[in-house]
């Protein structure tokens, strides 16, 4: 049989690393010339493949390469887009097959979360239905560290030093500025309804007395009197108190804290938590309140990639690509931990079927007694996470991240007109 395309996107948030999976991907592609007749990337995900914005990733040189694997975002583009079942929809199903044949695709990797390793499942059986010959692999990322079936989830470690870092420095400012009146800080980080984000700013303390002194995960109900008795213990202690929040903490009722708008498909936008909570603080007993929330800041901080994760980012893309090889239809490339001291860790086939669109919460046994902090058992989890570190380049300053001239490939389909 004569080589077929590999067909890679992006879905979801990017991360600082989703990049270096994508180079990994295209080099081991490569590497394989009789069965792989080059990598075609789907601009904005799925809707790439939708819209047949196609990108053709040979023009792109190894030392390009060496470029995106260091790049932060995601250079090709990415989407929060949901198939539907296909009898709800199957003209987006047939469209997508009109694509592939007409580019002779025959292997689909698909890098992103939850939600994406649902795609993979949908296509891999939407494929099998037709007879059409389509390999599925999915490819983990999120900084939300949720997937099933990957012990961590590439993004996550350099999500997570960035977090840890911000809040041991901020927690010298802290120690620096004594009040009369004493004062707090809060900081909001991403974690709808996991709070492995959050977890991970307890690596910035060695002792009680180190910021986090408070952690709110979203997989405990706030608790609002014995919070606030906690912040007022430690501020007498030590005349101030430091907090990670994660946006997604709910009241005892199970209602979010903050929410800030809903979408047209009723999702909430979550965001506002940690500034909510700063107030209540200054409410209760006047102390001088600030609050920070980094957003994107802590998902695209190149500068500060744990190397650990740069080794998984790439490690993911290559094994997703000898899986499709392999003919592993619906799996995805997950990493399994091998063992500690040192940390050893490989990548295994999962069954997307298995995993998709579930969500994997911090266990029982990460969480304090008291639901306001984590354990050591969580500390030790997360800490070979974050290890290593690979500065970027930087010009004039900064850090170089050039923008990639990116070639459309000619499209060969009718334009489509969704339902």
């Amino acid at each position: 049989m004569s080589p077929g395309k590999l067909f890679y996107a992006q879905s979801g948030g990017v991360t600082a690393v989703i990049n270096t999976t994508a180079a990994a991907v295209i080099r081991a592609a490569r590497e394989h010339p009789e069965r792989i007749a080059g990598v075609v990337a789907g601009r904005h995900g799925i809707l790439g493949a939708l819209a047949e914005d196609l990108i053709d990733t040979s023009t792109l040189s190894n030392d390009d390469l060496r470029v995106l694997e260091d790049l932060p975002g995601g250079v090709f583009g990415s989407c929060r887009f949901d198939l539907e079942d296909e009898t709800r929809d199957p003209a987006q199903y047939e469209r997508l097959f009109e694509v592939f044949a007409a580019h002779d695709i025959r292997f689909f990797l698909y890098n992103g979360g939850n939600g994406s390793m649902d795609t993979v499942a949908k296509l891999s059986a939407a494929a099998r239905r037709r007879g059409y010959p389509l390999v599925c692999v999915g490819v983990p990322k999120t900084v939300d560290n949720d997937l099933e079936g990957t012990d961590c989830s590439p993004g996550f470690g350099s999500a997570a030093k960035y977090v840890a870092t911000s809040m041991r420095e901020a927690g010298l400012d802290l120690d620096a500025m004594a009040s009369r009146i004493g004062r707090v800080f809060v900081m909001e980080v991403m974690g709808r309804n996991a709070g492995w984000l959050a977890a991970a700013t307890a690596l910035a303390t060695e002792s009680e007395d180190e910021p986090p002194h408070i952690i709110l995960l979203p997989e405990v109900l706030l608790d609002e009197a014995a919070f606030l008795a906690q912040v007022e213990r430690t501020v007498a202690r030590i005349g101030y108190c430091a907090i990670t929040v994660s946006e997604g903490i709910r009241t005892v009722d199970g209602a979010p804290v903050m929410e800030q708008s809903h979408d047209s498909k009723g999702h909430v936008q979550l965001g506002g938590a940690g500034q909510c909570i700063a107030r209540r603080i200054h409410a209760a007993f006047g102390y001088k309140h600030h609050w920070a929330i980094p957003d994107y800041l802590q998902r695209a901080a190149g500068h500060l990639v744990s190397a650990t994760d740069h080794a998984q980012a790439c490690a993911v893309g290559r094994a997703a690509v000898e899986f499709a090889l392999q003919g592993r239809d619906g799996v995805m490339a997950g990493i399994r931990r091998e063992g500690e001291g040192p940390y050893r860790w490989s990548v295994v086939p999962v069954p997307v079927e298995a995993i998709a669109n579930r969500e994997r919460l911090l266990p029982d046994a990460f969480v304090r007694a008291d639901g306001l902090h984590v354990t050591p058992a969580a500390r030790a989890y997360l800490r070979p996470l974050i290890e290593g570190e690979r500065p970027p380049r930087f010009r004039g300053g900064i850090p170089d991240y050039p923008r990639f001239v990116l070639r459309p490939m000619p499209q060969r389909c009718a334009p489509f007109r969704s339902s």
